[in-house]
Formats: structure tokens, sequence, C-alpha cells
């Protein structure tokens, strides 16, 4: 089998995990429970030739679908990462042939509009063999391009509970906290704090998300800092605070998963904005708070309510930490897939 990864492995990740900077990657606890080789970005354009040289100025999607594309003969299963990959792999598959070999595609996204028409225009949502979907709304997404039912997994996103693990609040001042890029709503979350007894930290950074930060040119009360943090200290932060502020726009995916479930893990309650795409993980009173999409009065009336009832917040931390355990951890997403990606092996592997 071959993964796929829309990136650069660092060549420091294996030291970096050990003396515990970062969280361990999910391609490589992938790779050990799926017994994958893993291309990356690096590796596809020095092994793809003269056009994977070229396709590489394209971007991550075009160089590793190529280089998938050549190798499908050695294969029986790609698993590409994103439909940046998977997309254009999925077209050279079915155009120009597939061998024996089927695809199964991690799905973030699915409903821009221009994937969707490309999709539609090249014929090629029935080459894929499994769809991995996060979230419910992209689902029926993807069921709504003509794509049987079975070949639809929805599954939990993951997150290493080794890494983010609970610790007590370490702040001596009420300090809660937001991360992230993508598609958040910050403007929102400025106002609802404004004047507030409670230090707020914005950390607006991502490793991945090309998002512009929402909070550029929007007047900070002296309660709110943005910081730019590396991932020892991103937890370092949850720690530090009482709860976690997931604030968002109003989309189809899960945008702010990666954060709320270090969050739960850390074992801090979430509130979050109930969008299209974000209602399949938080229970709502149970292991988080959701309110209205760009509600500022509401946000700001479930902050005063938690942070005037710390008990509360101790009893919806432990229970979101108790649900990603149970349904996110890791090892567990990657068994999942496991599961899905060895029933996809044909009989007589």
């Amino acid at each position: 089998m071959l993964l796929t990864v829309s990136g650069a492995i660092p060549t420091t990740l294996d030291d970096d995990v050990a003396s515990g900077r970062r969280p361990r990657a999910d391609y490589r606890v992938l790779a050990e429970h799926l017994d994958a080789d893993v291309v990356d970005v690096p590796r596809a354009r020095n092994e793809g030739g003269r056009l994977g040289r070229l396709l590489a100025r394209a971007g991550a999607g075009p160089i590793l679908a190529w280089y998938a594309w050549r190798r499908r003969r050695d294969y029986d299963i790609i698993l590409t990462d994103g439909e940046q990959v998977g997309l254009p792999l999925a077209f050279l598959m079915r155009w120009f042939g597939s061998g024996r070999c089927r695809h199964a595609m991690i799905v973030h996204v699915l409903s821009v509009p221009k994937k969707l028409w490309l999709i539609r225009l090249t014929r090629i949502a029935r080459s894929i063999d499994r769809y991995i979907v996060y979230s419910s709304e992209q689902a029926d997404v993807v069921r709504g391009l003509g794509v049987p039912g079975e070949r639809v997994v929805l599954t939990t996103f993951m997150v290493d509970t080794r890494f983010f693990s609970p610790v007590e609040p370490s702040a001596t001042r009420p300090t809660i906290c937001s991360a992230g890029l993508e598609r958040r709503d910050y403007p929102t979350l400025v106002r609802a704090v404004d004047g507030l007894d409670v230090d707020v930290v914005i950390a607006a950074a991502s490793p991945w998300s090309r998002q512009r930060d929402s909070s550029e040119g929007v007047r900070l009360p002296s309660n709110v800092t943005i910081e730019r943090l590396p991932l020892d200290e991103l937890r370092d932060l949850y720690a530090r605070s009482r709860f976690v502020v997931m604030p968002l726009v109003d989309v189809d995916f899960q945008a702010g998963i990666t954060t709320i479930l270090e969050a739960m893990a850390m074992g801090r309650a979430v509130v979050c904005t109930r969008t299209a795409g974000q209602s399949d993980t938080i229970d709502d009173g149970a292991t988080g708070i959701y309110v209205p999409p760009g509600d500022a009065d509401a946000l700001r009336a479930t902050i005063q309510h938690l942070l005037a009832a710390p008990d509360e917040c101790t009893t919806l931390g432990a229970a979101a930490r108790s649900w990603v355990v149970e349904r996110a951890e890791l090892d567990r997403y990657a068994e999942r897939l496991a599961a899905v990606v060895g029933a996809m092996l044909p009989s007589d592997s």
C-alpha cells in the first residue's frame, strides 16, 4: 500500500516526537498500522522524472498524483491524504488505467463548486473506491455525486492523546484561549470578551491552512493578545486555560477540528460555533457548548457562565477527554482506517 503526504516530512520528526516537542504524526502512525510506504512531496519530485519535476511547480497534488499513478502497479491500494491529491489521481486512473490498484481518498472539503464541477466533468466520482470523510455534511455531498453509500466511510478525526493529555490549569489569573486559522471568526470572539475579567490568548497560526488571520486589523482590547506558538507551547497554552473557544464562520466542513480535539484531549471544555460542518464532535452540554454563528452576545454569555462555574468546566473537560480517548485517539483512528483499507484488498492478496 502507498500513502501520500501533502508536504515534506521533517527530517527531525522522530527526534522532535521523542523529545516531546511535537505529537506523533498521523501519517507515521497510519503507515505502521497499514504497513504502507509513505511518499511526501520531496520524494515524489525526486523520483517523478522530468515531467514530475515540472508538475511539482503546480503544487503537492499534481506531483503526488503523478507519482502514485506511475507506481500503481506496485501496490494493491493507494490512500491519498486529501482531494488535492485524490482527484487528479482519480482522473489518471479513470482515463489512463488503474491496473488492479484500488484508491481510497480522505476527504476534507469536497463541496467547493469548482471541485464538484471537475468531478462531474471528468466523471471520476465512481472511480474512487472509498471516500473517508470527517463530517456528516461532507458525507452527504459525496453521496450526492451518485457514490454508493457503502463507499462512503464517516469517521472521527484524530489526536495524539499521549502528547495532549490533561493537566490542572496553571494560570493564576483566569485565562482562556483559541487557536488556528481555518475559517476562524476572531472578530466575534474579540467583541465577546471585550472588557471581561479574563486574559484571552489567540494562537493565530496553522501548519497547513492558507487562510488569512481574521484577527488582522481588528482593534484588540487590553485583555486579548495574539501569539504564534510551536506545538509544545500551544499545549502549554491549553494547560493555562480554563477552557477553549472555537469561533467559526458558518462553513460545511470540519474547520477547527484539530484545535477542538487537542483541547478535549487536554481535558478542556470547548465553546464552539455550531456550523453546518462542525456538528459531529461536541456533545452540547456534555463535552462542550455550542453557540450560534456570529453571535457575540451569546458567546459572551457562555464565556461568563463558564468562568463563574469552574466545577462545570471540570465536568465538561473530563467528559471531553473520555470521548476523545474512546473515539478519536490516534491509534484507534489508524485501526479504523486499517479495517477500511483491509476490506478493499483483493481476495487473493
